[in-house]
């Protein structure tokens, strides 16, 4: 699907607008990472200086944290506020059948998964170019692993299929030995993305990507989302399972 990027910054606010309407004040809300989630905290901070809608947020990334507090937002954590009513955030894929999804191009995926079971009710809000029929489509999986033997784990990856790129700060490029740049997450972890082709066992997959030592989380989310807002030539589509 060929979209220039005004028709898709247009598709972002209009699923971000959406995505911020189920917010009611009172709620305890987990706010995602993204560029489409910075949508979300956008429209829920006009609502918060414009409607007087007051809510406490629970940000997954430092990112957002400051996104929402240029707004006023109140701000908590999972300490003060362990369980959430709603989550809502981006994802890299989304699958057509069981909304399965792929997450943590933005490197917060162990933080926006952390939040995600927090959290009673999860929405994903994507435009349309993010549906896919099966997960690895068009994306790798990233995997949040710990600096220290991260070599050791890469290689342990590598056994289970993975052909491994390293995410710098800028670009993710192929796998090297030296390098002092990488992108490091906001837990102090890197990222390596995993290519796997298309993932036919979601389940298994990630279940062998945790069993290995190092390995912190992965971008593989599954069978956890009960609403998916998307947005593109037809408007929005709302779909719940």
């Amino acid at each position: 699907m060929s979209l220039d990027q005004n028709q898709i910054d247009v598709y972002k606010e209009k699923v971000g607008e959406v995505g911020a309407s189920l917010v009611t004040s009172g709620m305890k809300v987990g706010l995602g990472s993204g560029s489409t989630s910075a949508c979300v905290v956008r429209a829920l901070g006009r609502r918060w200086q414009e409607e007087g809608l007051r809510f406490i947020g629970v940000p997954t990334s430092e990112e957002t944290a400051r996104l929402a507090q240029s707004f006023g937002i109140e701000l908590s954590t999972l300490g003060k506020c362990p369980e959430l009513d709603l989550d809502i955030d981006g994802a890299d894929e989304v699958t057509r059948q069981g909304f399965h999804l792929i997450k943590g191009l933005g490197g917060a995926l162990l933080r926006e998964k952390i939040v995600r079971y927090a959290a009673k009710r999860f929405v994903v809000v994507v435009d349309e170019r993010k549906m896919v029929d099966n997960l690895g489509d068009h994306t790798p999986v990233p995997v949040e692993v710990s600096t220290f033997g991260w070599e050791a784990t890469a290689k342990h990856l590598e056994k289970i299929g993975a052909e491994i790129s390293i995410r710098y700060k800028k670009v993710s490029v192929r796998f090297k030995e030296d390098c002092e740049d990488f992108f490091i997450t906001d837990g102090g972890n890197m990222i390596l993305d995993c290519n796997f082709g298309l993932v036919n066992d979601p389940v298994k997959l990630g279940q062998s990507i945790n069993d290995i030592v190092g390995v912190m989380e992965n971008g593989l989310f599954i069978d956890c989302t009960d609403e998916v807002l998307i947005a593109g030539q037809n408007g929005i589509q709302h779909l719940r399972k």
